[in-house]
């Protein structure tokens, strides 16, 4: 432990500490997943609307994959200046700003009755959007020491499967309300879905707060403690010198871990922007209700294996094994999926999403750890948009390579294939990296 780590300790009393971060968890947590959750769902909602839209409006199966798909050009080319642009204003304004023309655009989709029309209010949604990740975890570097943030950010996480679990009856509910008000029900769920985030977003703006010292919420002593600690911390990263943006930008491991966040990411929009249409043909039945309330079971598993396996990996310091085993999962229960009966490859689904939702938080454990200052908001920012690229090569792959092979298994295969090489590169992640982000009592490998 350097100097300053010492230092700090004396500073900070840690039950002073404990009690801050419980207290910005309960504040901070609960509404930023709500935020999450309404981020996923309008852009992972056409999954559910896939079946009634197309057959309504025309648009084609390769469009659709494209229109599907395109929203993550604009969400990565405006990620970085997006994310910087916070990190000068602050949170509160940004995450506002986002919300708000995120929530509009998504209900403009009401007016999305072609290809083109449709490609290009995912284009512009992308753009809406672009920042919202990767400023919620930056914003979560501002409030929770880097010991608790797997957990943190684990909890977090819980926004995509609650998204797709509550999101899967509450769109199916929708889409069966079709020709209430003389719109159709893909119409109503966009409408309704979008102007939930706009409605959120002007909420945020009253609600966050942007770093601790801010926090009138808090009690002095608490806010001095949680301030410290996070500022201790910060000094730290700067003594690595990795608080640049031009420095991390030359840093081989910035596109490490991108690389890695691109073949999650493949895994995990390939199976939200899908999961329902093959719930669909496994039970038979169209896409309603029902098959919203038999999507909603992997995710709710998802959720289930949240709450303890990133605090785990975080408590005992093995994250880069937890996250492996996760990725893991994600291969084998795709493959599984592939050649089994419909219960069998619903439980094989169920494994899938435990693993994509539990390897993300114990992922960005490691680039949070090492990067500080600017070089958090940009390189943070320049990993999810290089990895969110991999939603738009998801949906276009898997439908090319299912029309090649003449099967869905091989659209599965190479979703498969994605999980399987993120793990061998999170093997390949260097001990002083992973060393960046103390715990007590770490065992060797952290």
């Amino acid at each position: 432990m350097n100097a300053i780590s010492a230092a700090h300790r004396h500073l900070v009393d840690p039950v002073i500490l404990a009690r801050a971060v419980r207290r910005a968890k309960w504040r901070l947590l609960p509404f930023l997943i709500l935020m999450y959750l309404l981020s996923y769902l309008d852009r992972a909602n056409i999954g559910y609307a896939k079946q009634m839209y197309q057959q309504s409006t025309g648009v084609t199966d390769a469009a659709f994959a494209f229109g599907a798909g395109v929203f993550f050009l604009t969400y990565a080319a405006f990620e970085v200046p997006s994310n910087l642009i916070l990190y000068r204003v602050g949170t509160r304004v940004w995450m506002t700003r986002i919300m708000v023309t995120w929530g509009l655009v998504a209900a403009a989709m009401v007016f999305a009755t072609s290809d083109t029309s449709f490609s290009a209010i995912r284009l512009l949604l992308g753009a809406a959007e672009a920042g919202f990740f990767p400023g919620a975890i930056l914003y979560m570097t501002h409030w929770f020491p880097a010991k608790e943030r797997s957990q943190v950010l684990g909890y977090f996480y819980f926004g995509s499967p609650l998204a797709l679990m509550l999101g899967g009856p509450l769109s199916g509910a929708l889409l069966d309300l079709d020709g209430l008000f003389g719109l159709a029900g893909w119409q109503l769920m966009f409408l309704v879905e979008g102007f939930l985030a706009s409605a959120v977003g002007v909420w945020a703006y009253f609600y966050l707060t942007d770093r601790p010292a801010d926090a009138a919420w808090m009690p002095e002593d608490e806010r001095e403690a949680l301030s410290r600690a996070v500022a201790a911390e910060e000094r730290e990263k700067m003594a690595s010198g990795k608080i640049g943006f031009g420095a991390v930008l030359r840093d081989p491991r910035l596109l490490h871990f991108a690389a890695i966040y691109f073949l999650i990411q493949i895994s995990g929009y390939g199976v939200a922007f899908y999961l329902p249409t093959q719930v669909s043909a496994l039970l038979g039945m169209k896409i309603g209700l029902e098959v919203g309330l038999v999507s909603a079971i992997p995710w709710a598993c998802a959720i289930a294996a949240g709450l303890f396996w990133p605090g785990l990996a975080s408590r005992t310091g093995y994250r880069r094994s937890f996250a492996v085993v996760s990725l893991l999962g994600i291969t084998g229960g795709l493959v599984i999926a592939a050649n089994a009966t419909p219960a069998i490859a619903i439980a094989a689904l169920c494994v899938v999403t435990m693993g994509i939702i539990t390897a993300q938080p114990i992922f960005w454990t490691f680039p949070t750890g090492y990067l500080g200052g600017a070089a958090a908001a940009g390189g943070i920012a320049v990993i999810n948009a290089i990895g969110n690229l991999g939603g738009f090569f998801a949906p276009n792959v898997k439908t090319a390579v299912e029309a090649a092979f003449h099967s869905t298994a091989a659209g599965l295969y190479v979703l498969a294939s994605s999980a399987l090489l993120a793990a061998i590169l999170v093997t390949a992640i260097r001990h002083r990296v992973s060393a960046k982000v103390p715990t007590a009592a770490r065992p060797a490998e952290a």
